[in-house]
């Protein structure tokens, strides 16, 4: 049996990738230029050699004494001397000085002499009159030669001076010249690399110690929290131009999801955010309530301080009206639970009642106070059951009346309401939350009027296109003065936190179910809420007859 292994390669680490990628490129770049810069180098000395090469033959072959040698019966015993002190004192290889067919008069090896010239390369002096620089192998071996050609008095060609300087040599030169620039090339991609070291673990610190794809997980588990979140956020930069808009964000705007609002000022989609009084104050902001398009929201701004300067700043804003709802649920749920806990207490009195009636071995009277209680408590329901056909709306309707009960307030229902419209699930919510609220405001102005027992009428009707409801009370009414204000958000005239948003929010819903609501004189002395809505609305069949 065999077993298939893979080598397991773990991907390197940042500050290894950073190392590596920084580090080869310097040294590949200072490896690179250096070398370019030594071959260079090494030309220049090749060149200034050869050139120093011609100087001297040229000068050599401008000597009177060496021309005028050429008509002697010896020309090497007066041109050798000569040219051997030029050799010396100019450090070159050899001085060679021939005739214009190329036989040595002067040679560093003087048993040399009257022999020809090696090398091939005199044509263009000897013929053409030319200076120039050549690279041959001559009798000494490869070299670097100057050429000149000696004139005489005429004008004519009469000799040669080869001047040589061994290639060896030169490159000794040249290997000793560049040994410093190498060795700077190598420091320097030394300290490349020390500095490719220091800024991976820079970047390793800015970045917190994180992975590349540590810190592409983070973005995109942040980007899918800020697209989750039911808030609307808004992020500008030090010059108020959005970096963030988030999905929320975007619905209150109306902008489309994918449309580039990146980099755009915030003034020009939303002109009242007030984000520039954050950065240029860097105050925090909370609470703040302000309109977004068609809708009100509760906002809150804080500015980005980093290394003590204001970068940027952030707002979050939320619907005023889901804040609202939830509040207004809030207070529902402890109106229920201060209710049930009346209602337990009243019944524990009751229970304690029944218990001492037997105690006395009075069944009798127990059993009656029992069929009274039943009675009482299955007419009321009866009753509800009659006339409204929806359970939810009857059973706000029940609760209420115990409600009503346990504070004293006669709550009674018309004989002749009726609302047998079936409600959708919308029309259920708006109902319950326009009559709880009527109630309870009727029950609370009812216990006001204490002159006469707290009463509070309900009538409700579902002729017609529209359902009508009036509620009313024999508290003290409402003062004229009043009157415009009363279904204004936040105007109250109770006393406590979190008031003034019931009758807001029973206009709000009419409105937007097709009718209104109004203030009437009651025939109880009190208040007479008259709430109308359209019947089809309610219904949920507005989609299906359009």
């Amino acid at each position: 049996m065999s077993v298939n292994t893979k080598r397991f390669f773990p991907p390197l680490r940042f500050r290894t990738q950073v190392l590596l990628l920084v580090g080869t490129l310097v040294a590949a770049t200072l490896l690179v230029q250096g070398a370019y810069l030594n071959h260079r180098q090494s030309q220049i000395i090749t060149e200034q050699i050869g050139m120093r090469a011609m100087s001297v033959a040229q000068t050599v072959a401008q000597i009177p004494a060496i021309i005028d040698a050429f008509d002697s019966a010896d020309p090497a015993a007066i041109i050798q001397p000569l040219a051997e002190q030029i050799r010396i004192e100019t450090g070159a290889r050899y001085v060679v000085v021939g005739n214009r067919f190329g036989i040595r008069y002067a040679h560093p090896l003087p048993e040399r002499l009257g022999l020809p010239m090696v090398g091939g390369d005199n044509d263009r002096a000897l013929l053409g009159g030319e200076a120039y620089i050549s690279e041959a192998e001559g009798s000494l071996g490869e070299a670097i030669r100057g050429k000149a050609p000696v004139f005489d008095a005429n004008g004519d060609i009469i000799g040669i001076v080869s001047v040589g300087f061994m290639l060896e040599k030169v490159d000794i030169d040249i290997d000793n010249s560049l040994a410093l620039g190498w060795g700077l090339i190598g420091l320097m991609v030394v300290l490349g690399l020390a500095g490719a070291g220091w800024l991976a673990q820079h970047l390793k610190k800015v970045i917190l110690g994180l992975e590349p794809h540590e810190i592409a997980r983070l973005v995109m588990e942040k980007d899918a929290i800020l697209q989750s979140i039911h808030e609307g956020i808004v992020a500008v930069n030090q010059q108020g131009q959005i970096t963030l808009l988030n999905q929320a964000a975007r619905r209150f705007l109306g902008l489309p999801p994918h449309s580039n609002a990146v980099g755009r000022p915030v003034q020009e989609l939303v002109p009242n955010s007030r984000l520039r009084e954050v950065l240029s104050s860097g105050e925090r902001q909370f609470d703040q309530e302000m309109w977004i398009g068609e809708h009100p929201v509760v906002v809150n701004r804080v500015p980005i301080i980093h290394g003590g300067r204001v970068q940027g700043a952030v707002a979050t804003f939320r619907s005023r009206q889901e804040i609202r709802d939830l509040s207004l649920a809030l207070n529902a749920v402890n109106r229920d639970r201060d209710a049930l806990r009346v209602q337990a207490h009243e019944f524990s009195n009751k229970l304690y009642t029944i218990s001492g009636l037997l105690q006395l071995d009075k069944p009798q009277q127990a059993l009656a106070l029992i069929n009274q209680e039943t009675a009482r408590e299955q007419a009321r329901l009866a009753t509800v059951l009659e006339q409204v056909e929806d359970p939810l709306v009857g059973a706000i309707l029940l609760g209420k009346l115990a409600d009503a009960e346990q504070k004293g307030v006669q709550l009674e229902i018309v004989e002749d309401s009726a609302l047998h419209t079936p409600l959708g699930p919308q029309g259920q919510e708006v109902l319950i939350s326009v009559l709880g609220n009527l109630l309870n405001n009727a029950v609370d102005a009812a216990l006001l009027g204490r002159q006469t027992p707290p009463r509070v009428r309900l009538f409700f009707t579902d002729l017609g296109e529209q359902l009508l409801f009036e509620v009313e009370d024999n508290g003290p009414g409402v003062d004229p003065a009043l009157l415009a204000h009363i279904f204004r958000e936040g105007f109250t005239t109770k006393p406590g936190k979190h008031m003034g948003i019931g009758l807001a929010l029973v206009r709000q819903l009419c409105l937007e179910y097709g009718g209104d609501v109004s203030l009437e004189d009651g025939d109880l002395g009190g208040a007479c809420f008259i709430v109308t809505l359209a019947k089809a609305r309610m219904a949920g069949q507005e989609e299906t007859l359009a």
